[in-house]
């Protein structure tokens, strides 16, 4: 395959023209990938943040298979260690904090992708064990046809009648991050969930605090009526249900900002494919493949998105008070401690 062929969109092209070695090195890294036919990711379902275009890429343009298997982050690391070198898993997709940890456990490959020089330095691990591919703001979604009076911000979670989904907290990225948006907007911050378990322990203690998931059926069966959710999934999955039944936003006060990387299996059976995967998620074509499916690039200010992928996304505006992981290695301390703190502190006032 012609390396013209994979820079699809312009920035690749010129960074290879300006780099004779560095497109040598991708078209062998191809060339691999290829022979070896196939990548097996966990995590990554066709339904979030479009996965499923980039897995269409991989096979109609490169003619790499791919399979993959949904499962948590937690569940992702688990299974890299436990199959050790029977890995049946090349790659994941895994949130912030999980990649650390996945590090930390020696059980990564590493690889940075041509396009390494553009993603934010905090955004990414200096040896290339992880790399954000996009952000994730954690988000309301609101069932307009069960819930009428519209929160706009946390305060207005405290005081509503309607139910609140959180999700898996101590599992799931996108749960343990609604904890610390909740935590940021009272005064807490990394190393201070307190605030995140005072808020959500007052929600259970009125009963309001719902078991349900926020996935898209349940959403469609009209099981939750406040969610909280990363932007992209909340976007997604209004549009996918119908845009007129749920409102979507940004709480005012503020809101936590991350997102998920990447982490090849160490032992990963097909290890080149695992890190074209990479590499093409990072090109502009990849990029623009996230945005389709609502999430924000992380190599957003050098891509230039078409019209009708920006207008999926929510207004700049609503990001004003949002902010990442400040202190990355406080943070991944307390979310290992998310699920037996969830436990103590506030799934035992449930009702």
């Amino acid at each position: 395959m012609k390396i013209s062929t994979f820079a699809v969109a312009g920035t690749l092209a010129a960074a290879f023209a300006a780099a004779p070695a560095m497109a040598q090195s991708v078209d062998a890294l191809l060339a691999a990938a290829q022979k070896e036919g196939a990548v097996y990711s966990v995590g990554m379902p066709n339904t979030w943040a479009n996965w499923v275009g980039t897995w269409n890429d991989l096979q109609t343009k490169y003619g790499i298979k791919t399979q993959d298997t949904d499962m948590s982050s937690a569940e992702e690391l688990s299974k890299f260690i436990a199959e050790g070198k029977n890995a049946t898993a090349d790659i994941g997709d895994v949130g912030f904090e999980f990649g650390e940890i996945a590090r930390k456990k020696k059980i990564t490959m590493p690889y940075k992708p041509s396009t390494w020089d553009q993603i934010p330095g905090w955004a990414k691990d200096k040896d290339g064990h992880w790399c954000l591919a996009y952000t994730g703001t954690v988000a309301f979604i609101i069932n307009k046809e069960i819930v009428k009076d519209i929160p706009k911000t946390w305060s207005d979670l405290l005081k509503g009648k309607y139910r609140v989904s959180v999700g898996a907290v101590g599992s799931a990225s996108q749960a343990n991050f609604a904890v610390l948006a909740a935590a940021m907007a009272f005064g807490g911050d990394e190393k201070n969930l307190n605030p995140g378990y005072d808020f959500f322990a007052k929600i259970a203690k009125q009963g309001r605090l719902s078991m349900v998931d926020p996935v898209v059926a349940n959403l469609e069966k009209g099981e939750v009526e406040v969610g909280l959710l990363w932007d992209f999934n909340a976007l997604n999955y209004r549009d996918q249900v119908d845009r007129s039944r749920f409102e979507v936003l940004i709480p005012s006060e503020g809101s936590a900002m991350s997102g998920y990387t990447t982490v090849i299996n160490k032992f990963a059976k097909h290890p080149n494919a695992a890190k074209f995967t990479r590499e093409y998620i990072l090109s502009d074509a990849g990029q623009i493949n996230l945005a389709n499916g609502y999430a924000r690039p992380i190599r957003a200010q050098f891509l230039t998105l078409p019209p009708e992928v920006q207008a999926k996304m929510l207004p700049n505006e609503q990001y004003a008070n949002a902010r990442p992981i400040k202190d990355f290695d406080a943070w991944t301390k307390t979310a290992a401690r998310l699920s037996r703190n969830w436990q103590s502190k506030v799934a035992i006032h449930m009702k």
